[in-house]
């Protein structure tokens, strides 16, 4: 299903408004815990407010009043936009394709496209938001804190829009010298920090949120497992743009970036272990002062919204399982929490390529072509899952990743890029290349359609 600008916009609209915000929670600088149920009747009024601060969706939830924070775009350019969009991104390939049962038949290929595939309505928002912002805005420097989405295309556009990408000093710093009084800052679908956005709330600048509301699900989760007194387990990638996002609206937390790391962390709160080895293998994963002798004790269960959806399934029942073990069936409940986070668009594309790989023999698949950013979680999760099963599959980030020497540049499951020889026995003129096909949610229509038509035209000039 593709959605237009207008709706997209309304839906995020209705999520956002949908999710209430929390009651604030009660906590010192000193990050001490304590019962959030105390009552006023328990302590004086004024010793409260004296002591209480505001959590940091309250801090949020401020910013996102001021005049100069926009969420809903600018309907004044809406229109032009919406062309712009259809112009840059659609295809009609791939509308052929979904209009004949998502399979075609052209120059010696069949292609059998997956059901759910590419730009998800959070990424088409996204992009939406910061066109507008920038027409909307004439005249005025347009800043961006990271790449809007994952996907080169994308990017490069805005980089055609003149928007300047804030510069990354290390990967914890960024320099904000270039951002000037009364400029445009673009916050991306990832989110930005706290401290990102705290910092911007108090400079004269226009801001335009493009955060996906997914996202801001996760927050508002972590957010509650402060309140309650939870550290959250986060399932993700620690140096991903949304996961840092994400421990930033954390007070205690631990990243676990896949089965293996939940299962070391597990067998601590079961067993404890050399501390001090634990927590150098996840110094860039915790927050600061971490003690996992008395921090996991109470657990929520959280994720990078693009991870692999069985992964943090499985991570949930396994922690789940160790508090039973631990704490016994009955208390289990008080030392582990776990809401669901996983993004919709997420499960879709993944259920659809694992339909692809479960019908692969039937439909004598050569390969899967997975096409996206080399840089996104959730196409790198797509991938995952032929080759797991040991379909021959590949990841490409845009149609030039295809040779006209029949070879193939493309990222495997471990983050190298590698060329090889691409398709087998292309020389027979005989023989038809079958092939399955897919694209993650920050991934253009048009981008698939390029590599598909670099593959026609590779298999009709070898054969001829």
């Amino acid at each position: 299903m593709r959605f237009t600008t207008a709706s997209v916009l309304a839906l995020a609209a209705l999520v956002a408004t949908g999710s209430h915000a929390f009651a604030p929670a009660r906590y010192t600088q000193q990050r001490v815990r304590r019962p959030l149920s105390m009552s006023t009747a328990e302590a004086p009024a004024d010793a409260i407010d004296a002591e209480r601060k505001p959590t940091k969706k309250e801090k949020r939830l401020e910013y996102i009043k001021s005049p100069t924070f926009h969420r809903q775009g600018f309907k004044d350019v809406r229109e032009s936009v919406e062309r712009s969009m259809g112009e840059q991104f659609k295809s009609g390939l791939v509308d052929e394709l979904k209009s004949n049962n998502y399979v075609i038949k052209k120059d010696g290929v069949t292609v059998h496209l997956a059901k759910d595939f590419g730009f998800c309505w959070g990424v088409e928002r996204s992009i939406a938001l910061a066109y507008e912002a920038v027409e909307h805005f004439p005249g005025k420097k347009v800043h961006i804190t990271n790449e809007l989405i994952h996907n080169p295309e994308v990017n490069d556009r805005l980089h055609d829009m003149n928007v300047n990408f804030i510069e990354k000093v290390d990967a914890s710093t960024k320099d904000f010298s270039t951002v000037g009084d009364g400029d445009v800052v673009i916050l991306p679908a990832f989110g930005a920090s706290f401290e990102e956005m705290t910092y911007l709330n108090s400079k004269n600048v226009e801001i335009v949120d493009t955060t996906c509301p997914w996202v801001s699900k996760v927050w508002n989760t972590v957010d509650k497992h402060q309140r309650e007194g939870l550290t959250s387990i986060i399932h993700g990638k620690y140096a991903h743009e949304e996961t840092v996002a994400t421990v930033s609206f954390c007070e205690d937390y631990i990243c676990v970036k896949d089965m293996k790391e939940a299962e070391m962390v597990a067998d601590y709160i079961l067993n404890g272990g050399d501390k001090e080895k634990f927590l150098k293998h996840f110094e860039k994963a915790v927050s600061k002062g971490f003690d996992p002798d008395t921090m996991l004790n109470k657990v929520g269960l959280a994720n990078q919204t693009t991870m692999y959806k069985k992964e943090t399934r499985a991570i949930g029942q396994l922690m789940q399982k160790t508090m039973m073990k631990k704490f016994g069936p009955v208390n289990a409940k008080d030392h582990y929490q776990e809401f669901d986070t996983i993004c919709d668009a997420t499960q879709e594309r993944q259920d659809a390529i694992h339909d692809l790989v479960e019908n692969a023999d039937e439909l004598n698949l050569d390969f899967i072509l997975v096409v996206g950013g080399w840089d996104s979680s959730n196409t790198a999760h797509l991938l995952e899952i032929p080759q797991k099963k040991g379909v021959r599959s590949f990841h490409i980030n845009k149609a030039d990743c295809i040779g006209a020497d029949n070879t193939i540049t493309h990222r495997t499951m471990s983050g190298e890029i590698v060329t090889e020889k691409f398709i087998e026995d292309i020389e027979n003129k005989d023989r038809e290349v079958v092939m399955g096909v897919t694209s993650g949610a920050s991934t253009p229509d048009k981008a698939v359609q390029d590599s598909l038509s670099s593959i026609f035209l590779l298999k009709k000039m070898s054969s001829s």
